[in-house]
């Protein structure tokens, strides 16, 4: 059985600037772009929750939200070094790191003999050790299946942790609410409760097939989650599935032909980053971004081995017929990139020797 610790930093770009900036203490605060630069919200602490403010909100509706809101722009230098420090105290227990983020990681401890080998206690001197060298708190979930140690690591949110030992995973699933699992986002959940289904224990008594027919793979996925299961190794070598830009426009746009005005340079970004990053990969495909003024966003993506201009063009033309009398506020462009034909070795490689040792 496997231990994985799942390891989130409280508000870390809020809890790093009120670290180093003792007088923001108690105050509500996000880091983020100005409200009359069409800003939004990166991250937030707990005070300014408690208005509503949350991530990803555009600045200047947190404002509105919470008038006494300090927006305090990033420092991407600072944060990435704070994080450079945690992961140093994560490879003190394990070499099977996944990072999600610079806040953010999967570790499996399955074979670390500190402290008795207890995941439990693991997770807290790895959360002590965290604190100790940055003076931030950490939060952290422990379970046998990577998605399991997610959703726990937010149920003792701040500076907490929470165990679902393999004993209680099915207990613990049969009444998780099916928005609480990893990527099923409010569309989806809407769609699910119009099938009757809420909960894990629902699908649990729900056909598999019709799930399939319904979601595609992910219906698969969502099965498999609504019973326990899991079968993701940690994968210490992430491979980036896409490289795009987008930009979030001084003031909404509203035709093809101002569109036209931005997407070259969206374009020209986006093949630096492809040579930068990814310049040994093969793309699978091209999608264009879209974001309207009532913050709802679509994307139109097409098969493609290569960056085609005029393909980004015709995306761009079939997104804006979903446009409705909308303003555009945000326009993006992306590839995705074709599989790493080592990515499988590594994942085997990552979920050898699994022990059998007490949480």
């Amino acid at each position: 059985m496997k231990k994985i610790i799942h390891v989130d930093m409280d508000c870390f770009y809020a809890a790093v600037e009120m670290r180093d900036f003792p007088e923001l203490r108690g105050k509500p605060i996000a880091v983020g772009g100005r409200s009359d630069r069409r800003g939004v919200i990166s991250t937030c602490n707990y005070e300014a929750r408690k208005y509503g403010v949350r991530s990803a909100m555009a600045s200047a509706h947190a404002l509105k939200l919470c008038p006494n809101l300090i927006l305090v722009p990033g420092r991407m230098e600072v944060y990435k070094s704070v994080s450079r420090q945690i992961h140093s105290v994560f490879a003190r227990y394990t070499e099977l790191i996944e990072p999600l983020s610079l806040d953010e990681a999967y570790l499996d401890v399955s074979r670390c003999e500190a402290h008795q080998g207890s995941a439990t206690l693991i997770a807290e001197a790895i959360r002590q050790e965290i604190f100790e060298l940055t003076g931030l708190t950490a939060s952290a979930g422990i379970a046998p299946i990577k998605f399991l140690a997610k959703i726990a690591s937010d149920l003792n949110k701040p500076n907490g942790q929470y165990v679902i030992t393999p004993n209680k995973v099915s207990d613990f699933v049969k009444g998780l609410p099916l928005i609480k699992i990893p990527g099923v986002g409010t569309v989806t959940a809407a769609k699910l409760e119009q099938m009757g289904l809420n909960t894990c224990a629902d699908v649990q008594q729900f056909s598999q097939s019709r799930l399939i027919e319904r979601f595609g793979k992910f219906g698969l996925v969502l099965y498999e989650r609504a019973h326990g299961i899991d079968p993701r190794g940690i994968s210490p070598h992430r491979e980036r599935k896409s490289v795009g830009v987008e930009t979030t426009l001084a003031q909404d746009i509203y035709t093809f032909e101002q569109c036209q005005a931005v997407l070259p340079q969206l374009i020209q970004e986006l093949d630096g980053r492809i040579h930068r990053s990814a310049k040994t990969r093969r793309i699978h495909k091209q999608v264009v971004k879209l974001k309207f003024d009532d913050f709802k966003q679509t994307t139109i993506e097409h098969r493609s081995n290569e960056v085609s201009v005029k393909l980004f063009y015709e995306l761009l033309s079939q997104a804006l017929s979903r446009r409705e009398g909308r303003g555009i506020r945000l326009l993006g462009v992306s590839v995705g990139l074709e599989s790493d034909a080592v990515k499988p070795a590594l994942e085997a490689e990552a979920q050898v020797a699994q022990l059998d040792l007490g949480f």
